[in-house]
């Protein structure tokens, strides 16, 4: 199957197509390319606002808005160029994460990003397990939500930090995912570079922020996570930011 992010990022719009082009096309051989989007939700206020945020934060950018999934299968069966899909996760016909999945089984190379009010972590993270390549809370802030959109477009993952990291679980969830949680003797396994790695990747950073903020390269990056992963013994970056979210990694960090 088909990467959805890989194949987002190919079907980018390249503005470089004139061969002798005059000062104005020039011009708009600099600009950032243009993406292709859907929003799917059924609140016009949201639909108007999220346009908003995307029209001034991805100039160019072709917007398209529908209220259903039945609308939004459609949609996606006429434009198989779309970069995104904005997914509300109550609009009628979703029925949960039902739709997610319905959505993804017609459009697999299409990456999809749950935006809903919900904020309860087992939700977010199932949304990521059926296949969505992110999750936006409808309260985030606007230069969050471009952030977020950016680092999707960018071919990353995202999810909220904050809700990753305390979640809003019952006592009774909370022991049953104690099971889940890093051993003491795995994370020293790991070098202190990898520490660092996986605490940034706990709070919800791309590589690219992580490459960043420890000064290395996006590629040695990568090569950390993967070997992180290995360590651990988990299988996806979802499940090394659950398993760490409680992770006092301070006291590792001492030795």
């Amino acid at each position: 199957m088909l990467n959805p992010l890989n194949a987002a990022a190919e079907r980018r719009y390249d503005a470089t197509n004139a061969a002798y082009p005059n000062d104005n096309e020039q011009a708009e051989t600099t600009m950032e390319p243009a993406y292709k989007i859907l929003i799917a939700d059924d609140h016009p206020l949201f639909r108007e606002a999220i346009s908003n945020v995307i029209a001034s934060g991805f100039e160019g950018t072709e917007i398209i808005e529908t209220e259903d999934l039945d609308s939004a299968l459609e949609i996606t069966r006429e434009n198989d160029d779309l970069d995104l899909i904005l997914l509300d996760l109550n609009m009628p016909g979703m029925h949960g994460l039902n739709g997610l999945i319905s959505l993804r089984n017609e459009a697999p190379t299409i990456p999809v990003v749950i935006v809903s009010a919900e904020e309860d972590k087992q939700i977010v993270l199932q949304a990521i397990t059926y296949g969505a390549v992110g999750f936006i809370t409808k309260s985030s802030p606007r230069a969050q939500m471009t952030e977020a959109i950016q680092q999707i477009l960018n071919g990353n993952v995202y999810l909220p930090s904050d809700i990753i990291r305390t979640g809003k679980e019952s006592s009774h969830r909370r022991t049953r995912n104690d099971e889940n949680l890093i051993s003491p003797e795995l994370l020293n396994s790991l070098t202190r570079r990898q520490l660092l790695v996986l605490e940034r990747m706990a709070k919800g950073e791309s590589n690219k922020q992580i490459a960043y903020n420890l000064n290395i390269a996006e590629t040695t990056v990568k090569a950390h996570v993967s070997a992180i992963l290995r360590k651990l013994g988990v299988h996806n970056r979802v499940q090394a930011i659950l398993a760490a979210g409680d992770v006092d990694f301070s006291q590792y960090l001492k030795r």
